[in-house]
C-alpha cells in the first residue's frame, strides 16, 4: 500500500492578471515548496478551486505539475464532480495524465445516500482497477459526509489508501484512527494537525502550506522525531493565522497568503470576492506574528 506521509500541500492555482491560469508560477511554488522539503503535492482540490476551472485548465495544471515534480513528490490529484457519470470522466483525463492516486469526495449537490454513496465509490474501484482512492471527507462543502458505514465497507479495500478528514470533528478523526487501521489517516483539518498526529495521521494534506512551506515541515519533522513539545511550538506559533484562515473566506485568505509569501497567485475565481482591507490587514497581522 502507497504510505501517506509528511505534508502534501493542497496546492492553490494561481492566475494572472488576464484571469488565466499562470504555470509559470504554479511552477515557482512546486520548486519552493519542494525545496522547502514537502512530501509530495495535491492538485485540483478545494484550495485549487477545482470546481472554478474549465475542464482544459484542469487538464493543463495536471500536466504542469506532473512535469515539475516528475518523481520528486507523491502526486494525489482531485477529481471529482456532481454525479458518478462525470467523476468517472474527470477520473479518466487524470490517469491519462499519469496519475493514479485520487482524491475522491462524495459528489456535490445530488446528496446521495450513504447506500448510494458506497455504490459510487465501488463504482470507482471497478471502472479503474489501476488507481489508489483517498476519500475525502469535507462536509461543510458536499453536504454529504463519508459516513462511518462507509468507511466501514471501504478500509480493508487495498487500493482505499487513506481518507482526508477534513469535517473538522475531531471525535470523529480519532474514532477513524482508532478502529479503522487498514486506512491512513491524513489531517485535513488545519487547526487540528497537531490533535491528528497524536491519533496516528502521518500526513498532513495542508492548505497553509502555500504560506509557509518551512513552518509545516518542520512541524512534521519535530514531530515525527519525537520532539512533541517542539512540534506543539510550531503549531503555536501558527495557530493565530490557522485560525483566521477557518474563520470564513478560506480560498481568499490562502491565496492572499501565498501572496504575502513572495507569490502573485491572482484572486479566487468568481462567485468569491476579494478580502476587504480590513480582513486583509487582519490577516496579515497573524501572518507577519507567525513568522516571529
Amino acid at each position: 500500500m502507497m504510505k501517506l506521509n509528511g505534508i502534501l500541500p493542497a496546492l492553490v492555482t494561481p492566475f494572472d492578471a488576464a484571469g488565466k491560469v499562470d504555470h509559470d508560477t504554479l511552477a515557482s511554488i512546486l520548486e519552493h515548496q519542494l525545496k522547502a522539503g514537502v512530501s509530495g503535492f495535491v492538485p485540483l482540490g478545494s484550495t485549487g478551486e477545482y470546481y472554478a476551472l474549465a475542464n482544459d485548465e484542469r487538464r493543463q495544471v495536471l500536466a504542469t505539475v506532473k512535469e515539475v515534480v516528475g518523481d520528486r513528490g507523491t502526486l494525489i490529484a482531485g477529481a471529482n464532480g456532481s454525479c458518478t457519470r462525470e467523476v468517472l470522466e474527470q477520473i479518466k483525463q487524470t490517469v491519462d495524465a499519469g496519475y493514479n492516486n485520487l482524491l475522491i469526495a462524495p459528489p456535490y449537490y445530488a446528496l446521495p445516500s450513504q447506500e448510494e454513496l458506497l455504490a459510487h465509490y465501488n463504482t470507482i474501484l471497478e471502472t479503474f482497477p489501476e488507481i489508489n482512492v483517498v476519500l475525502y471527507n469535507y462536509p461543510v462543502r458536499t453536504n454529504v459526509e463519508v459516513g462511518l458505514d462507509v468507511i466501514a465497507a471501504l478500509h480493508e479495500h487495498p487500493r482505499v489508501i487513506g481518507i482526508k478528514e477534513s469535517s473538522g470533528n475531531l471525535l470523529r478523526a480519532i474514532e477513524i484512527g482508532e478502529k479503522y487501521k487498514g486506512l491512513q489517516l491524513s489531517c485535513g483539518s488545519d487547526d487540528q494537525a497537531l490533535d491528528f498526529y497524536l491519533w496516528g495521521a502521518d500526513s498532513w494534506i495542508c492548505g497553509p502550506a502555500n504560506i509557509f512551506p518551512e513552518k509545516v515541515v518542520a512541524f512534521h519533522k519535530a514531530f515525527t522525531g519525537g520532539d512533541i513539545r517542539g512540534a506543539q511550538q510550531i503549531m503555536r506559533s501558527l495557530f493565530p493565522a490557522m485560525a483566521n484562515l477557518e474563520s470564513g473566506k478560506f480560498v481568499q485568505k490562502v491565496k492572499y497568503g501565498a501572496e504575502l509569501a513572495g507569490f502573485k497567485v491572482g484572486p479566487a475565481r468568481a462567485p468569491l470576492l476579494p478580502l476587504t482591507d480590513d480582513e486583509k490587514a487582519e490577516f496579515r497581522k497573524v501572518f507577519e506574528a507567525s513568522q516571529q
